[in-house]
């Protein structure tokens, strides 16, 4: 029996991917490169666990000139939640987004709220089909939650300022957890370790926002 991939060295564990039995050899580089790994399979969450990401050029930081204060994060702490666990739903039921589709999609959103910024409306998409979708869900999520806080304050609650900031905030961590390979989903991983899917707006307790006076 041979490497499913390779065809010469002996297979020592299945893949998921491939559905079939590969060599340690071609699951190191293979994986995310060549592979699309599923988020559940042991051997990527491993890696994930023990890989060096790549040297990260401060110059590339996403919207470097918005400032995201401590006060920011601790003011802001459940929208950031929020949307980590919307992210979650909304990849779990995308079948073979990676983090490069999670950029992009971040990219646009946060683009069309800086223009909202100067007082015009104008929704950027990204030219990716996966990207845009992922922007739409993403977008409905915010529009749900929104609505839930109106309804409940009776009045706007969540500023554009503060979802740019917190947009801001999941741009910098998806680069700085982004482990270059050109299918990775490093970042993603750690989204559904750490925000394990929950239930919408709805189900969530909004209390925790804090909107400055």
């Amino acid at each position: 029996m041979k490497c499913s991939i390779c065809e010469i060295r002996r297979p020592r564990r299945f893949c998921p991917a491939v559905r079939g039995d590969i060599c340690p050899v071609c699951c190191g580089t293979s994986r995310e490169v060549t592979l699309d790994c599923p988020l559940d399979c042991s051997y990527l969450q491993e890696a994930h666990k023990h890989e060096k990401p790549p040297e990260l050029d401060p110059e590339l930081m996403p919207n470097k000139d918005v400032e995201i204060t401590e006060r920011f994060l601790q003011e802001h702490a459940t929208l950031f939640t929020v949307l980590c666990r919307a992210l979650v739903r909304t990849v779990l039921a995308s079948a073979g987004v990676i983090d490069a589709d999670v950029r992009e999609a971040l990219e646009a959103m946060a683009r069309t709220y800086r223009t909202m910024q100067s007082g015009l409306v104008y929704e950027t998409r990204p030219a990716n089909l996966v990207a845009a979708a992922l922007q739409q869900r993403l977008a409905a999520e915010l529009d749900a939650l929104r609505k839930q806080l109106r309804e409940q304050a009776g009045m706007e609650t969540l500023r554009d300022a503060d979802v740019l900031g917190v947009l801001v905030m999941l741009q910098r961590m998806e680069f700085t957890r982004n482990n270059g390979r050109p299918r990775g989903r490093a970042f993603l991983g750690f989204l559904l370790q750490e925000f394990p899917d929950t239930p919408g707006p709805a189900g969530v307790n909004p209390s925790g926002l804090i909107v400055p006076a």
